[in-house]
């Protein structure tokens, strides 16, 4: 019998961990979940995995009319695998047949009798490419798409849902001279300044990595920093700062940045990448509830712990890990961060509120409810270069969704608000 393709078989762990035991594709691969893979198999497990999360509803659309009942769970991630390798990926029929058997006869009794079912599903779903794009995207989990829907409508949400299924290109910010490491690169440079890459390849290996001219940034999550705008030499903290790319963003305009987290092991990274961009920032590991900074300072960035729902164009596994109950507490968490952070703000100083989120009560709201609670505060409406003005929310916030740029490849989802406290 021949061996089971090692990617596949790491990749249908991943889609198992995500599917049963709701644990991250990220976590699982910091968790060692693909140790003992060649650089290359890695890579390929982890894009396996991700492109089928991302492309599961539309697969299983395919497979329901061949099932008479549902398969056990690795069986059914092993059929979504393959089937996402025939019709998305386009693989040869034969060899993704195969190496799918191959991987249920090398499992345990119990899933090995379900080898003569895969053999047969997928053979029939191989025939079925003429019906697969015109399976619509993957809706969002119905405790996001009800909010995302009363917040922006059913053709926002359905575009958004376009948006997710199509992915993500890879952005990169630039330390100086992005016009130039457009260039190089053979980058999209973007009305908001951030560099685009259709088709990178392996990140580490692009020119200027090793030198640190540059770092990994979603285009929209480069914006809070830029709305901060602090002066050259300003005291600013960095709040919730790992892994690091406002960081970066903070130092290299000339900040004098502290950065905040309660992470030390995503802290590790940002250190990591100030030393990579030859740029500094004091790294202090706290929790910002209990933490005191000696002195006031003269602008904070919160980028607030929230539910990452605008993110799921490059995460596809958060709708199968999360639920509208796991939400909940951050909203809490967020107004408390938020207001501890102002305590902290010199008198005149500005505070940029953000989260990556979709949701209006990680955003809207919670603005809306801290200008109630702090008359002091007001809100600098956004003045940024590729803004466009019906992005700009009703109390002055930035309100950015991943359907927002679809000819370019779209943007995470975001909100920002840049907060003053009276002199």
């Amino acid at each position: 019998m021949s061996r089971p393709d090692p990617a596949r078989r790491a990749a249908l762990g991943l889609i198992v961990g995500v599917l049963e035991d709701h644990e991250s594709l990220a976590d699982q691969i910091g968790a060692e979940a693909l140790d003992g893979l060649e650089p290359a198999q890695r890579a390929r497990a982890q894009r396996l995995a991700t492109t089928t999360l991302r492309h599961m509803g539309r697969a299983d659309r395919i497979l329901k009319p061949h099932l008479r009942r549902r398969a056990p769970t690795d069986v059914m991630a092993l059929l979504r695998l393959a089937t996402v390798e025939l019709l998305e990926e386009k693989q040869a029929p034969h060899g993704v047949v195969d190496a799918a058997v191959t991987l249920v006869k090398s499992a345990g009794p119990k899933v090995r009798s379900f080898s003569g079912l895969v053999n047969a599903v997928l053979r029939k779903v191989a025939e079925e490419g003429d019906k697969w794009e015109a399976i619509p995207a993957p809706e969002m989990p119905g405790w996001l798409r009800g909010r995302v829907m009363s917040a922006f409508g059913k053709k926002a949400a359905q575009a958004m849902e376009l948006a997710h299924l199509a992915g993500a290109p890879l952005d990169l910010s630039a330390k100086e001279d992005a016009a130039g490491w457009a260039e190089r690169l053979g980058a999209e440079l973007l009305p908001t300044g951030s560099l685009r890459l259709h088709e990178a390849g392996k990140v580490s290996d692009l020119p200027g990595f090793e030198d640190g001219a540059w770092w990994v940034q979603d285009a929209a999550a480069a914006l809070p920093a830029k709305l901060l705008a602090p002066a050259t030499g300003a005291s600013v903290l960095d709040l919730c700062a790992a892994p690091g790319g406002k960081t970066l963003q903070l130092a290299s305009a000339g900040a004098e940045v502290t950065a905040l987290d309660i992470s030390e092991a995503r802290l590790e990274r940002l250190a990591e990448n100030l030393d990579r961009m030859q740029l500094e920032a004091e790294v202090i590991a706290a929790d910002a509830l209990d933490w005191e900074p000696e002195a006031p300072f003269d602008a904070i960035l919160l980028d607030a712990p929230c539910s990452a729902t605008g993110t799921i164009r490059r995460h596809p596994d958060l709708p199968f890990i999360k639920d509208g109950g796991s939400i909940k507490p951050l909203f809490a968490l967020q107004e408390q961060l938020l207001d501890r952070a102002l305590q902290w703000l010199k008198p005149g100083g500005t505070l940029v509120y953000a989260t990556c989120s979709l949701l209006p009560e990680e955003g809207e709201a919670q603005i809306k409810a801290a200008l109630a609670r702090h008359p002091d505060l007001s809100v600098i409406r956004p003045d940024l270069p590729g803004i466009e003005p019906d992005w700009i929310t009703e109390e002055g916030g930035l309100r950015l969704r991943p359907d927002y740029w679809p000819e370019r490849g779209g943007m995470d989802g975001f909100y920002m608000a840049k907060l003053q406290r009276s002199a």
